[in-house]
């Protein structure tokens, strides 16, 4: 166990294809984690993703501090 799993317990990480507007559930799970600060996202809390990278984001300053990086 690492300490992001215990932000929520009992959860399993869900495996998801962001699609634009809507994603689709590969594996079933109560969360998903930032592609930028590791955090868990619970699925009901899902706001932010890039379907270009198929990675999901925590906050808009995540989406900010990737975007920023050079390509």
């Amino acid at each position: 166990m690492n300490t992001h799993d215990r932000a929520l317990p009992g959860g399993t990480e869900a495996k998801i294809e962001y699609l634009d507007g809507d994603y689709r559930m590969l594996r079933y799970g109560t969360f998903v984690r930032c592609g930028v600060t590791g955090q868990p996202i619970a699925i009901d809390d899902l706001r932010y993703w890039s379907v270009e990278r198929q990675e999901a984001y925590a906050t808009p300053a995540a989406i900010m501090q990737r975007l920023a990086e050079k390509p």
